[in-house]
């Protein structure tokens, strides 16, 4: 196997483990209290939510091209280490929901983040990228129900098309975070010895045509289709599949297939070199996974929307 196969089959091993990761989250540890939002049914939420990427989308660009970067990581670091804090002390309170549990989530965060700052290498990166990307998956499977996730689905689909190929702003943000080395990337070397502090920036090697030494994914190519994996497990019914009650867990479970498949036809074109929007396939096979294994649990048409009228 050459090292570019190698480091697509470790980020698919990636994209799989957080969503199962999520899945266990939300299986576990969250419910109701955990939701961001009062009516997780109501349709408007995801273009709230997506008006709002795109203005922070062009506030980090504009910071970045003032030349603050210092400002651009204190913003991702602090909203990295919010979300690293709340899923650990999350987990923790499963175990022990006194102090021991806040003093283990503070020790563990503050290690992270010290490593973030001071040698944000990409075993760094990539591990707080993973548990942000669980974090994130799980809290907005619990807050959005099927309908506005779908909505989500679709809407930054399209987004991302127009960033990478109309727009090319994405794609800009990608050079940005890769020189500040930012954990909203997931790193994944092709050979041994690679250095992501000693790495040129994205757009630095597209240019010169170079054969990239890693391979790089945006967290949100992880996140957003996995909010449907979530959201179906946390708001289907569990209902009686194959003599266990399971309905849900099997539907979710079928998105992450769908939205393993999408990956893996992305990574064919992404192997290739070139930029490409993950969102259209990713989100592609999340709701085909998500409609075949619905249609084949439930056997009915509603495909779990309820509609808020």
């Amino acid at each position: 196997m050459d090292d570019t196969n190698r480091a697509v089959l470790i980020m698919a091993a990636i994209f799989v483990f957080s969503q199962l990761g999520a899945l266990a989250l939300v299986a576990s540890a969250l419910g109701e209290e955990n939701q961001a939002f009062e009516d997780p049914n109501d349709p408007m939420i995801p273009v709230y939510y997506v008006i709002a990427i795109v203005l922070f989308t062009f506030l980090v660009l504009y910071i970045i091209k003032k030349k603050r970067d210092d400002v651009v990581r204190i913003i991702f670091i602090g909203a990295v280490s919010f979300t690293i804090f709340y899923v650990i002390l999350t987990v923790a309170t499963l175990f022990d929901e006194g102090l021991l549990a806040l003093m283990v989530s503070i020790m563990l965060t503050a290690i992270l983040v010290y490593l973030l700052a001071k040698k944000p290498e990409w075993y760094v990166v990539d591990a707080t990228g993973i548990l942000v990307a669980i974090g994130v998956i799980g809290i907005l499977g619990v807050s959005l129900n099927i309908l506005p996730v779908l909505i989500l689905l679709i809407i930054l689909a399209v987004y991302d098309a127009i960033s990478v190929y109309g727009t090319k702003h994405m794609i800009d943000l990608a050079d940005g975070v890769t020189k500040m080395h930012l954990p909203i990337l997931l790193v994944i070397p092709k050979r041994r010895g690679f250095s992501y502090l000693r790495q040129k920036s994205l757009k630095a090697q597209l240019d010169d045509g170079e054969e990239r030494e890693a391979m790089y994914m945006g967290l949100g190519d992880i996140i957003i289709p996995g909010v449907l994996v979530a959201s179906a497990f946390y708001f289907l019914p569990s209902d009686i599949v194959g003599g266990i009650g399971a309905g849900n867990l099997l539907i979710a479970l079928g998105t992450i297939v769908g939205a393993t498949i999408g990956f893996l036809v992305l990574m064919r074109y992404v192997i290739k070199g070139n930029p490409l929007a993950g969102l259209p396939l990713l989100n592609g096979g999340a709701v085909a996974g998500y409609v075949i294994s619905y249609l084949i649990v439930f056997q009915e048409f509603s495909l779990g929307i309820v509609t808020p009228w």
